[in-house]
């Protein structure tokens, strides 16, 4: 079964993520995961309440980049219907988490039960990948805080933990205090991986990591004090995470 794993393919998103006219690079590559020619996709919108204008202008970019049929999963309002979801998860080829909040994401997938289902899905070995909150969503775990003006009282809740990774996403015009803050309450020896706008974080089965699209910044604990350290740069192959 270890075999049939999938990279995960973690995008930031954003405009700069196209380098000019056409379809995304970033969304091609993730997309070529589904190893057929325009795959079905399942379109898990549960962090934006599955609002659809949001899941339009997603979808045109989904599109573009070569996908074929687009479902959206109905997870919110009146329409939610956890046993419709999760018949069009397995009859698609390919699972995309789109953006908005993670917390409240993940709310939603508890609430509907499709936790563990979404982590059997994965390791069947569907491909899996997101854009923003959904790259987090996919990844270990993230903070909130139990009153934001306290920054002692931020704690760490779990994530799907489909890419063994810690990360975030569009953290970089505020010198990623999220991340930062995410970074100070894992395990000394874990990394944590800033995806810039434009820029993507590929999490292996092998327990490697390889960035795409632009540079991904890392942080460390170390001395009880987080630190930047060297960033991740594109390259061909894959680094021990």
């Amino acid at each position: 079964m270890a075999n049939d794993l999938k990279p995960v393919y973690l995008i930031a998103g954003g405009p700069s993520s196209k380098r000019g006219p056409g379809p995304d690079p970033l969304l091609q590559e993730a997309l070529q995961l589904a190893a057929v020619k325009s795959p079905s996709v399942a379109y898990i919108g549960a962090a934006s309440g599955d609002n659809a204008s949001f899941r339009r202008m997603i979808e045109r970019w989904i599109y573009e980049a070569g996908a074929g049929d687009i479902k959206p999963v109905p997870l919110c309002g009146v329409r939610a219907d956890a046993k419709k979801a999760r018949n069009l998860i397995e009859s698609c080829q390919i699972v995309f988490l789109s953006g908005g909040d993670v917390e409240a994401g993940m709310g939603i997938l508890e609430k509907h039960d499709l936790i563990d289902f979404l982590r059997s899905q994965y390791g069947g070995g569907k491909p899996f990948f997101g854009v923003s909150a959904g790259s987090i969503m996919l990844a270990n775990s993230w903070v909130r805080w139990k009153d934001p003006d306290i920054e002692s009282s931020a704690e760490l809740f779990p994530c799907l933990g489909i890419a063994q990774v810690q990360c975030d996403t569009h953290g970089e015009a505020e010198g990623w205090e999220e991340l930062q803050t995410l970074t100070r309450l894992i395990p000394d020896a874990s990394i944590g991986y800033g995806i810039p706008s434009g820029a993507a974080l590929i999490a292996c089965p092998d327990a490697s990591v390889r960035a795409l699209g632009g540079e991904v910044h890392r942080f460390a604990r170390r001395g009880g004090i987080v630190q930047q350290i060297q960033s991740l740069l594109p390259a061909s192959e894959c680094f021990t995470r």
